[in-house]
Parts: C-alpha cells; structure tokens; sequence
C-alpha cells in the first residue's frame, strides 16, 4: 500500500491576488482608487430613481432633486480621475486571473479525513444561496438595499450553519428506502461543508462576507469572473458574482465564462466555477469531490440562450473532471449548485425543462418534465411583500409558506402572469443537483433537501441546502448514479 498523501494537501497554485505580481496588484488597487468617486456616485444617483425609493408627495420630489444635483455634482467632479482610471482597469484586465482565494488561517483545521475503510460512510452538506448583493442603488431596483449591511448580516446567519456534524457514520441517518426528504427550515443546515453564493457583486460586501466565511469555514473563491473587453464584444463591468466556500481543502479550480448574454446581463461575467476537494483517502489514494457553481442568463424569455449555457456548462464539466481527477482518485460525487433562473412548472420553460442537464444530473426535487416532489418548494419570492414583517422573519415566513394562502401570497407568481398551477408551490430556480461517477468506488445518495427562510429580509430567494451520505456500495446501499 502506498503511504497516505498529506493532510491537508496542498492548496495547489493559489494565490491570494488575481494577479501575478504585486506591482499589477497595486496598479490595479490604484485603478479602483481612481474609479470609486465617479462609481460612488453614479451608484446612489441609481439609486434615487429606482421604484422603492420614489414615494409620493411634491416634498419627496424637492429632496430627491437636491439630492440629485449634490450627486450628480459629484460625479461631475469625479468624472476626471475615473477616465485615467478606466483605461488602468480596462488594460490590467489583460493579466488577472479569473478569481481570488483566501486561504483559511494558519490556525484552521479541516475535518479529519474520511477513510471509508474505518468509517463506512459520511455525509456532506451542500448550501446555495442567491443574495442579491448587487451595487446599493442596483439592489434597489429589486426592493433590497444596503448590501454591505446585509453581507453582514447574512454572513453572521451562515456562522450559525457553521458548527461542525459528528463526522462518521454516526453523523448519517441510517440508509432506509424511499424517495429523499424534503423540509422547509427557518435555520440554516448544521454542519456546512460547501457553500456556494449567488450575485454577490458588490466587492465590499464580498469582503465583508469572506472575512466571516474564511475563518470559520474554510478557503474561499470570491471576485469571480473575467472582466473588460471580452468576445463578443461585451464589456464586463461586473463579476460573476460567485462565491464558494468549502470547509474541505481546495485542490484546483477554475473559471469559464458564458459568451452568450443579452441586455443587462451582458455587464456581468456569468459563467461556470468549478473547484476539485479532496475529502479523503482511500487505499492510501485521495477521494475527491467535484462543485460546480453557475447563475444563468436571468431574463425570463430568453429560454434558448440559457439553454446555450447548459449545453456549455455540461461540456465545461465533464473536461474540468476529465482533467482534474487521476486515475487512482475516488470520486465521491460532482455536485452543481446555482440559480438558474428558470422553473419546472411554468409551461413557457419548456425548453429549458426538457434540456439534457437533467439527465446527466440527478435533481432529488424533480420527478419529471413540470413535476415536482410533493414536498419541493418555490425560491423566489414576491418582491411587493419583502418588506412586510412576516417576510422578514425567518420563522414567520417558515410557517407562512407551510400554508397554501401563504405560499400564494410571499412566493413569486408565475412569470408574465401565466398559469398558477393548483396547489401553487412557487417557482423554484435555485438548484442543487448531483452525481456519481460510475467508474468510482463510492457511492452518492441523498439524505435530505433543505428550503430555508433563514436568509428572510436579506435576500429575495429562500436558500437551498442538500445533505448527501456517500458510502461504498459493499458497506452501504448503493445510490444509483445519474
């Protein structure tokens, strides 16, 4: 037998900066410098027009245009530095990586790892979330605002979903037949292994984020995305807004961005991220799992090019695993996370409905083309009643939505005013599907799916969370594959 790799392995070719020198780095802190008074202001003038900052009454109209004209001033003002700033960012976009990663500290320790020959199987824990943290004045425009606050925020909620399972055999329920469960939670799932986060554009958020997540979690890859002049053209102004944290070290990773988009999603990166961690050693030989993150093409009408981005997404997995695993590796399972900004019951969705994703990915919450598990639960809810209390409160939301007038009222309809079907269970976009790999000695099944409200007033999606127990089909009941 060989003898056991270290642990924790190194975290391969990481590199805190996004770029290869610090003397980019420092140019390119010097180009954000520049930019951040114009950008500043343009954010809050953004901000002013969007629909729930415009009240009614000529007092609000006398106030806004004051306000209007201090910050249109303002960027006037900034306008000169940004321009030199501009052209610094646009040309240094020539030499940056696709992501940062923040190493977890020196005094971090991952899980003790899983050698399936003592401990017959373990469970892991997957957690998605879309958190709205775009711009201040673009977050407005879907009724959330002060993103850097509600990073915060959100952050303080995820450290709660934190505190590390019994791992082992003792931290799974026993193996028993039958479809998967699914609850409706006001927490966040104990034990978090993985987390994966959607549309956290705004870098200072993201910050904000990271310096929770790293330290009680594990590595981070944040700011991700290719920005500039990109194929197409399309000028990338905004990150994929993708986030992944893992409790489990990192071996590699890497980032594709999607070349089709349209309209305002065109501004930002959107694409697939996808990271390699090794969970364990079997044999003396790594186990590994594959985390595929992704945000599609978000307006509703444009089915085909999402559909684009699937067929693009599954070609893009199965090279990064191709290229990533080796042949003495054991493969726990490939998991895909993400919003993907379109439903399984609405009849205009078809397309996307029937897309070969589905076949290639196991989606415990899906029995079918528009037919859902009694239990699954729609993600996105009704922007008109964010505000209202009920919404804002992880436990009151909880039991609103096991109501069908609730589920009626705080979930989203169906788009363009289509059919609601009866009992309306809401559209779900935020997905976490899986897979085994057939060749591979370890098998994935799912023990339970997670909605939860804990994100209630942060965010207008519910979070997702999936709970896989991964065993060898000789020392549990085997899962088939998808």
């Amino acid at each position: 037998m060989q003898s056991s790799p270290d642990w924790p392995p190194e975290p391969g070719a990481f590199q805190p900066s996004p770029f290869p020198n610090p003397v980019l780095h420092a140019l390119h802190c010097l180009a954000r410098v520049l930019l951040f008074p114009a950008y500043w202001a343009l954010d809050q003038l953004l901000g002013c027009w969007a629909p729930m900052a415009r009240p009614s009454g000529l007092r609000w109209l006398g106030t806004a245009a004051k306000a209007g004209a201090a910050l249109l001033l303002l960027l006037l003002v900034g306008l000169p530095p940004a321009l030199p700033g501009l052209l610094l960012w646009l040309l240094l976009q020539a030499w940056r990586r696709p992501f940062c990663y923040q190493p977890p500290p020196l005094c971090w320790a991952p899980p003790t790892p899983w050698r399936p020959t003592a401990e017959p199987a373990r469970c892991f824990s997957f957690f998605s979330a879309n958190l709205c943290l775009l711009p201040d004045g673009l977050a407005r425009f879907s009724n959330l605002q002060h993103s850097q606050r509600r990073a915060e925020a959100v952050g303080t909620v995820l450290l709660t979903g934190m505190r590390p399972s019994r791992y082992g055999a003792t931290g799974c329920s026993a193996p028993g037949p039958g479809a998967p469960r699914g609850v409706l939670t006001a927490a966040v799932p104990e034990g978090l292994d993985f987390v994966c986060l959607q549309e956290v554009f705004d870098l200072r958020a993201a910050r904000r984020l990271v310096n929770l997540l790293a330290p009680n979690l594990g590595p981070v890859l944040h700011d991700v995305g290719t920005f500039g002049l990109q194929p197409g053209p399309h000028l990338k102004l905004l990150g994929s807004g993708l986030l992944l944290a893992s409790r489990y070290p990192l071996l590699r990773a890497s980032f594709r961005s999607f070349p089709y988009a349209r309209r305002e999603d065109a501004l930002a990166s959107k694409g697939l991220l996808s990271a390699q961690a090794q969970l364990g050693l079997v044999d003396g030989h790594r186990i590994v799992g594959f985390l595929h993150c992704t945000h599609l093409h978000a307006p509703s009408e444009d089915g085909p090019l999402r559909c684009k981005q699937m067929t693009l997404l599954l070609d893009w997995v199965e090279h990064f695993e191709a290229e990533s695993c080796q042949s003495d590796e054991a493969v726990a399972f490939s998991v895909l996370l993400g919003d993907l900004n379109f439903d399984n019951c609405s009849l205009d969705q078809a397309q996307e409905q029937e897309h070969q994703l589905f076949s290639r990915f196991c989606d415990p919450c899906r029995l079918g083309t528009r037919q859902e598990q009694p239990w699954a639960l729609g993600t996105i809810l009704n922007p008109s009643t964010l505000h209202q209390s009920v919404a804002c409160s992880p436990e009151m939301l909880q039991r609103a939505l096991e109501q069908e007038e609730g589920r009626h009222h705080y979930l989203a309809g169906p788009p363009h005013g289509g059919y609601r079907a009866e009992p309306w269970r809401g559209r779900r976009l935020d997905y976490i599907m899986y897979r085994g790999v057939p060749a591979s000695p370890l098998s994935p099944e799912v023990e339970q799916v997670a909605f939860s409200t804990a994100l209630a007033g942060l965010t207008d999606h519910l979070a997702v969370g999936l709970r896989l127990r991964v065993s060898m089909p000789s020392q549990g009941r085997h899962a088939g594959s998808s």
